[in-house]
């Protein structure tokens, strides 16, 4: 039976300090093999199949019978490592927290322990007839997100 395990060091040895990386890597009894990457600088159907064929070449089919799908996460599906938050920097992120608070703006920064979302938003001020820009910043520990989806957008 292949292991979790033996996949993830399969992956670390292969893959190294590259740019790809795993986001997410699940093995059922059944030796079904699903990975998901990501790519620091952008994705591509090549990336998918080098991980693939990293994976096939390591086990024989005729000892160990196995199914492999290598994908990417899909663009509406949330970020789950810090890797993914760092790539996506200067985008625009809904993020939902533990508490249950949402919070939509540019992503501004992510490091080892937070991200900083910056939200823009018209507001009245007191005193004056206009409404004026408000930048407001939140910063975020990873612990207490719940949920980050990046929000996509067609304009330039």
């Amino acid at each position: 039976m292949i292991t979790k395990d033996q996949i993830e060091q399969l992956l670390e040895e292969g893959l190294g300090e590259g740019p790809i990386f795993v986001v997410k890597l699940d093995v059922s009894a059944g030796n079904d093999i699903r990975v998901l990457i990501d790519n620091d600088e952008g994705i591509a159907i090549s990336d998918c199949v080098k991980v693939s064929r990293m994976i096939e070449g390591s086990y024989d089919r005729d000892l160990e019978d196995f199914s492999l799908n290598v994908s990417s996460p899909g663009a509406d599906q949330p970020l789950m490592v810090k890797r993914q938050y760092v790539k996506n920097v200067g985008r625009g992120l809904n993020v939902k927290t533990t508490e249950g608070l949402k919070i939509e703006g540019t992503l501004e920064a992510a490091d080892d322990e937070n991200i900083t979302v910056v939200v823009r938003e018209k507001r009245r001020i007191e005193g004056r007839k206009a409404k004026e820009w408000v930048e407001e910043k939140h910063t975020i520990a990873y612990a207490d997100i719940d949920k980050a989806t990046v929000v996509i957008s067609f304009k330039k």
